[in-house]
């Protein structure tokens, strides 16, 4: 453990992503397009002030959301683009959600109220987990994001520790069984010695497995140089050459994962690796720019393999019980006041239906995920190389993880209990003390995003679903009479006679 602690050592501290790039990969995991339609400004800031009202928002919302061909991703991006656009009034947004989840628990409450915000199959459940992603942001720098992104740190080193399969993703070390390399691949470590560069003339000890591709031992030195920098500024695979000088003499060769010298097996060619090419301990290499990649990381389980698991996770064990620690615990001079807030809305309105199985409530708040959502991906918060989920994922469900966690997972159930308890029992939060934190929100990250962007790309939702939606607003005695649907067509004529006139000029 201490080993490992050592290893972890980091001069430069934790890769947070800024908050902008936190949000946009939160909200929008595959990026929308970035290109508007010009000349629309005045239909658009018409829109704007039609979605800051409650009664038409609230009806656009569901009018989309009773079309069949109104898909999940659909309800997901709109959500998004909706935070996008109301980040600014982030008071108004939430009253917004609390309305939509109250239409929600009354749908649910007829069926089954236990399958509540389990997944994020509508608008409104988007809206909370991006709603819990930015009140959560600064409580996941400051107290939660340090020791999860050592337990990151911690199984990924661990990982690297033992072969993986360049094509399956499959490792020796791992605490999933699925991805268990269970073929008896014996592994030696070595040290190279690696210049890099634009790093200097000193080389850099890197350490390696025998078994390793050429691609694997790039990512462990270009891992081993830039570890104190984002991923995003990191050189890719295929941008590096590795160059090989055995003997330290001054001939030298390229290393590749396929070239004339591959083994061919049964028709086809193995990848090279550092067994192959025979580097020895302390050889020297160079990494310079530019290369080609091979990468496709696309029963019962033997006592040999489950002790194998055992011994990871005793391994691992100190970084999940920091993590643990932290995200379960109230740190008094910042206690999660959005957690707080959520959670005595969830609880009243249970109360308003009589709802009073102890279960159901506490059903209500774990699915949420309240801590896991700004987690559950860790590009998501921070800067740095993606490894393959499923090797490190630890999945309780399955009867290896059960019986891997059988005595710390009736602990960590008490644990949750007493931190929801925790939680209840903090003095309740007032509407304008929320309003408050929410207002500062809005005001630390001001002009951080393009609204008139997402703007344009609600309008097109509104565009397509026009009749629906003209529908829903002649149904709505409140909005009749506020005339909205005579304002919505107002918006669709004056962006679409602006897009018309662009048109024409061109």
């Amino acid at each position: 453990m201490t080993d490992l602690t050592k290893e972890l050592n980091r001069s430069q501290g934790i890769p947070f992503l800024e908050y902008k790039q936190f949000v946009m990969r939160t909200f929008f995991p595959k990026r929308p397009s970035s290109t508007t339609r010009p000349n629309v400004e005045e239909g658009i800031t018409m829109f704007s002030t039609l979605l800051n009202n409650k009664h038409f928002l609230i009806t656009f919302v569901h009018a989309l959301e009773q079309q069949k061909d109104f898909a999940v991703r659909d309800r997901c991006n709109l959500a998004s683009l909706l935070t996008i656009a109301l980040h600014g009034k982030l008071e108004y947004y939430t009253s917004i959600m609390k309305e939509l989840l109250v239409d929600l628990i009354d749908a649910s409450a007829s069926k089954n109220p236990k399958l509540m915000l389990r997944r994020t199959e509508s608008v409104v459940e988007k809206m909370l987990t991006n709603w819990m992603s930015i009140c959560m942001y600064s409580y996941l720098k400051e107290t939660v994001g340090e020791p999860f992104f050592l337990l990151l740190c911690a199984i990924k080193q661990q990982i690297n520790k033992g072969s993986i399969d360049a094509i399956t993703g499959k490792a020796r070390y791992t605490l999933n069984e699925e991805w268990l390399l269970r073929e008896n691949i014996e592994a030696k470590p070595l040290n190279i010695n690696v210049s890099f560069q634009g790093f200097g003339m000193d080389s850099v000890s890197v350490r390696v497995m025998n078994t390793d591709t050429i691609c694997q031992v790039k990512e462990k030195i270009l891992e081993t140089f830039y570890k104190n920098l984002p991923y995003s500024q990191w050189p890719r695979e295929e941008d590096v050459e590795l160059e090989w000088f055995p003997g330290g003499g001054y001939s030298s060769r390229i290393l590749q994962d396929l070239d004339n010298t591959s083994v061919m097996e049964d028709g086809r060619k193995k990848l090279n690796t550092v067994f192959h090419y025979q580097v020895a301990h302390h050889d020297e290499l160079m990494e310079t720019k530019k290369s080609h990649r091979h990468s496709h990381r696309k029963k019962v389980l033997p006592e040999i393999y489950l002790t194998r698991l055992l011994s990871t996770k005793g391994t691992l064990q100190k970084f999940l019980d920091d993590l643990f620690q932290a995200v379960l615990s109230i740190p008094p001079e910042k206690p999660p006041l959005a957690v707080k807030y959520f959670f005595d809305f969830l609880e009243e309105q249970a109360d308003k239906r009589g709802i009073t199985d102890p279960d159901t409530l506490h059903i209500w708040k774990t699915n949420r995920r309240f801590a896991y959502n700004p987690t559950d991906k860790v590009e998501v918060a921070y800067g740095v190389l993606i490894v393959r989920s499923e090797v490190l994922e630890k999945k309780k469900d399955s009867p290896t993880n059960k019986l891997l966690y059988a005595k710390e997972i009736p602990e960590y159930k008490k644990r949750v209990q007493s931190y929801y308890k925790q939680i209840q029992e903090m003095a309740p939060l007032s509407e304008q003390e929320m309003n408050a934190h929410l207002a500062e929100e809005s005001r630390k990250y001001r002009n951080e995003f393009n609204t008139n962007l997402a703007l344009t790309e609600i309008y097109k939702y509104a565009k397509r679903y026009r009749t629906q939606v003209v529908n829903a607003l002649d149904s709505n005695p409140t909005a009749r009479r506020t005339q909205l649907q005579h304002k919505f067509e107002q918006v669709i004529a004056l962006v679409e006679d602006n897009i018309y006139e662009c048109c024409s000029e061109a």
